[in-house]
């Protein structure tokens, strides 16, 4: 599994190797790291790095964007999929409410997960889209209700088609 994330405005790839109880390994870029990863209490975690223990915890600030709080420093992290990757490219403050999903390249529609007139809450996977050999998730950034779907599972996509509009 593999996911892009944005931390303190620098784009990163990070894949998840393997997963056993608390165990990881992961990948940031072409750094191999393995974890012990634990929730010590709701929203606190300690992680276990070459035997060194780091604390931090994780505040939510939307169902993509998370403050990392350490003892040292605040770390911004976001999931950046198709939906923030727009948002970004879109002026002034209408980032946040885009009515519609499109992609930022060619792909090919995996799977969508909504149907038209359903009513999704933010954070909602709404279609996965198959581009350069990677799976993205296309997410709503907050309450939206389908008002139509214009692609089907299987279609090859261009990039910026919008693929769901949102009333």
């Amino acid at each position: 599994m593999s996911y892009e994330v944005n931390i303190n405005g620098e784009d990163r790839k990070i894949e998840i190797l393997s997963r056993e109880g608390n165990k990881i390994q992961a990948r940031i870029g072409e750094k191999t790291y393995d974890l012990d990863l634990m929730e010590v209490e709701p929203g606190i975690y300690s992680v276990l790095y070459q035997g060194e223990n780091f604390n931090f915890e994780l505040n939510a600030r939307s169902p993509k964007k998370y403050i990392v709080d350490t003892t040292d420093e605040k770390i911004e992290v976001e999931i950046v999929d198709a939906e923030s990757r727009y948002a970004r490219s879109r002026k002034g403050g209408e980032e946040e409410d885009a009515n519609f999903i499109s992609t930022p390249m060619p792909g090919q529609v995996v799977k969508i997960l909504v149907e038209e007139g359903q009513k999704l809450k933010g954070g909602e996977t709404v279609i996965i889209v198959s581009a350069m050999k990677m799976e993205s998730e296309y997410k709503v950034v907050k309450d939206r209700t389908v008002k139509e779907i214009l692609v089907k599972e299987g279609d090859n996509i261009d990039g910026d088609q919008p693929l769901v509009t949102f009333e």
